[in-house]
């Protein structure tokens, strides 16, 4: 069945539910306030359920930050195929890191983004789930530079895991300098413009497989 089986999208649909109200939780009243007990009861399952998902409070936002970062990924993916490299890479934060005005989802999505980062520069538990969503998203994006070369599984890895590791750290420098000031969503200051502009400084090393 496309998409997985329906048992299993039940559970894709649990986790990340439980993670926006751990995220949520987090928001309102802090990292240490919030208890995995507090998360489930939110979230309308039991304990029991919860640390069936998760070991830690601080791993319930894992498919939060997680699906933030396939996002840009996706973008990559789906760039014109006539792009460049760099190109795409930058057409791709546009699609992914933009929030318009008027898009309030995408604001408020990147607000629960800014105040989590700003948790985890206190709290090395949350600061290793964004590492490994990073580095997740970076393995990801090797393959789709691959596949959008036309190469098989592997071919020129080195080359492919050098320019991933390159855009995602370009990316990832973006968002975590937006996250730590007070600039809005939108604008220059936000986090697509900053990573359009790092993946520009970075460009030299972002090459076709």
């Amino acid at each position: 069945m496309q998409g997985g089986s329906l048992t299993e999208r039940r559970k894709a649909a649990t986790r990340l539910d439980i993670a926006r109200t751990a995220a949520a939780l987090f928001v309102e009243h802090g990292l240490r306030s919030t208890r995995a007990e507090d998360i489930a009861r939110a979230a309308g399952v039991a304990p029991r359920t919860f640390y069936r998902y998760f070991a830690t409070k601080e791993e319930a936002i894992t498919p939060l930050l997680a699906a933030g970062a396939r996002q840009w990924v996706e973008a990559v993916r789906d760039a014109p195929a006539g792009l460049s490299v760099p190109d795409a890479l930058r057409h791709a934060a546009a699609c992914a890191l933009a929030a318009d005005p008027g898009d309030t989802a995408a604001t408020e999505s990147l607000e629960w983004v800014r105040s989590l980062l700003r948790m985890a520069a206190d709290s090395p538990a949350l600061q290793s789930v964004w590492n490994d969503a990073c580095h997740d998203a970076d393995v990801t994006l090797a393959g789709v530079l691959t596949a959008r070369a036309g190469l098989p599984d592997g071919a020129g890895s080195l080359d492919v895991r050098l320019t991933a590791g390159v855009a995602g750290a370009a990316v990832r420098a973006a968002v975590e300098t937006w996250a730590a000031g007070d600039a809005p969503a939108a604008g220059p200051q936000g986090p697509a413009a900053l990573a359009e502009r790092c993946l520009t400084a970075a460009e030299s090393a972002l090459k076709s497989p």
